[in-house]
């Protein structure tokens, strides 16, 4: 079985680099996400004991002083390490600029929805899953779509 440092590529794209002994995670290592984010923790038998998540932002998750997007501070990550931007220009999205979602499509935070396929694919257009029925319809109500209308000023003639 795997012992010692290493590196283990998972089926999904996630991968761990750290200890290994015995074939299971033990001791230092870090699990990093497809997406950019990362758990890095100490295992033991393949348990993590201690440990903290990244996001691919640099954000750390802190479980016990965990503030961010609470209902009383609504700025995105960048804004609380950049600051705003000027009155009239907006920030739609902790990415500055966003990701420009393809026509008639959604961002769902993973990739991009065309609600007339019903499949979500990634910011590289590769496919991810079919959405069920929940997924379709928490999709069309929260996420953010693609103008299908010119919002342009067009004056009277």
């Amino acid at each position: 079985r795997m012992e010692g440092f290493g590196y283990y590529a998972l089926p999904t794209g996630t991968e761990y680099r750290g200890s290994l002994w015995d074939g299971m995670f033990h001791g230092p290592g870090e699990l990093l996400f497809p997406s950019g984010g990362g758990y890095r923790a100490l295992w033991v038998r393949g348990v993590p004991t201690q440990g903290k998540f990244t996001f691919a932002d640099g954000l750390e998750y802190d479980e016990e002083k965990w503030h961010y997007c609470d209902g009383y501070d609504r700025r995105f990550y960048t804004e609380i390490c950049s600051g705003f931007k000027a009155p009239g220009i907006p920030q739609l999205t902790n990415l500055d600029p966003p990701k420009i979602i393809p026509e008639g499509c959604y961002d769902c935070g993973d990739g991009f929805y065309n609600p007339k396929t019903r499949v979500v694919v990634d910011y590289k257009h590769k496919f991810l899953r079919n959405a069920d029925n929940d997924e379709h319809e928490w999709i069309l109500r929260t996420c953010r779509k693609a103008w299908d209308i010119t919002t342009e000023h067009k004056p009277k003639p």
